[in-house]
């Protein structure tokens, strides 16, 4: 592929990780879990140019998920199964790689996760001469990616990738309130 595109890296284990722990306090449910063509969309539509996403998966155990892999490819995205030692964050440990092998390339970047682990990385890919930008829950992104100014786009309200409405509590900015939506 020629000409500028945006690559999206998907950090799987943390939004799967935050939707279960964090929001529904279980497992989700198919229904409940993120439409990733939506992300890609989204990131068509953001920045007005071709998407590559990369979705990372921890393949340590040595098994691959199959029909989720199956998954992704008809979806356009190129899985990256790591494996590692128990002790390694293989997932987070790819993703850091790929982000420092960014610079060297005209691409603007897109990062699916909440952690803080990558705020140096796209910091400094944040140099002026790309576009970089995470997709989170917004009240579960680090704080980081803020002191750096780098701009947080709403997996649910933004990027519309659930099917559902997610049962979240955060901070409504008065011009958007309805009180419908409490009235249910």
């Amino acid at each position: 592929m020629t000409g500028r595109r945006t690559f999206v890296l998907v950090d799987g284990e943390n939004i799967d990780a935050t939707l279960g722990n964090s929001l529904l306090n279980r497992r989700p449910l198919p229904e409940e879990r993120p439409r990733w063509e939506r992300v890609t969309t989204y990131a068509e539509e953001l920045w007005d140019q071709p998407v590559t996403g990369l979705f990372f998966l921890n393949a340590s155990n040595g098994q691959l998920p199959g029909a989720f892999v199956q998954a992704l490819l008809a979806m356009d995205y190129r899985p990256v199964p790591l494996a590692g030692r128990s002790d390694e964050k293989v997932v987070d440990v790819g993703i850091q790689r790929t982000l420092d092998a960014l610079l060297a390339h005209e691409a603007d970047v897109l990062l699916v996760s909440h952690d803080a682990d990558f705020a140096a990385h796209l910091d400094r890919l944040a140099d002026g001469s790309r576009k970089v930008g995470v997709l989170a829950f917004r009240e579960y992104a680090s704080t980081q990616f803020d002191g750096l100014g780098i701009e947080v786009h709403d997996l649910e309200d933004e990027v519309g990738a659930f099917n559902v409405t997610l049962p979240r509590v955060r901070i409504i900015p008065l011009d958007t309130f309805d009180p419908e939506t409490f009235l249910r």
